[in-house]
């Protein structure tokens, strides 16, 4: 398993953005390192669970659901092109790209089992926390996984997350983007091819 691959799994719902999501509200160091805690357990418990693909695809989608602000994900994703979206187009992408992240990503995260991630560090950076994290992972070399955490949306959830400097979200958007060029910048085509990837 190489680094690339393990980037790929923990992708899913771990959003990169350029800026943070907005106000810190009751949020503290403890909470959000608990946050990154529980993710990773409950990531861990579906992929030990032996269901099959279709099942875990279901419990990836609730995970992310769950753990990361995705509705702002999603904006994120879309870009400026959400600007000129209905209202409809902008809750049907939001559905549909939570969907094919769940897809992708969970295809590849039984290649994860016999890693672990363990918090090394929880800081308050402007206005959101920055969960640090080491990744183990077999025959290869420990490496940094950053998670940025804000309660913006009145739940803490995670927004950001970085590998080595990766911003993970900021590679979706120019997917994202490539397919909706190759749809003529059709969103209504976008949201159905995302519904068929994966």
């Amino acid at each position: 398993m190489n680094r690339r691959t393990f980037l790929s799994s923990l992708a899913a719902g771990a959003a990169a953005v350029v800026s943070a999501p907005g106000a810190l509200w009751a949020l503290t160091e403890s909470r959000a390192s608990t946050l990154i805690n529980n993710l990773v357990g409950d990531i861990n418990r579906v992929i030990e669970s032996g269901k099959g693909e279709t099942a875990m695809f279901r419990e990836f989608e609730r995970i992310f659901s769950r753990y990361s602000d995705t509705s702002y994900i999603a904006a994120y994703a879309l870009g400026v092109d959400g600007r000129r979206a209905s209202a409809g187009q902008k809750r049907a992408f939001s559905k549909a790209f939570q969907g094919y992240i769940a897809r992708k990503y969970g295809k590849r995260f039984r290649e994860f089992i016999g890693g672990k991630l363990e918090v090394t560090g929880v800081k308050k950076v402007k206005k959101w926390y920055e969960v640090s994290t080491i990744a183990y992972l077999k025959g290869q070399s420990p490496f940094e996984v950053t998670f940025l955490v804000s309660d913006r949306s009145g739940k803490d959830l995670f927004f950001n997350m970085f590998i080595e400097g990766v911003n993970l979200l900021l590679t979706e958007r120019t997917e994202i983007g490539a397919i909706l060029d190759s749809k003529g910048g059709d969103i209504n085509a976008l949201i159905a091819e995302l519904e068929r990837q994966g």
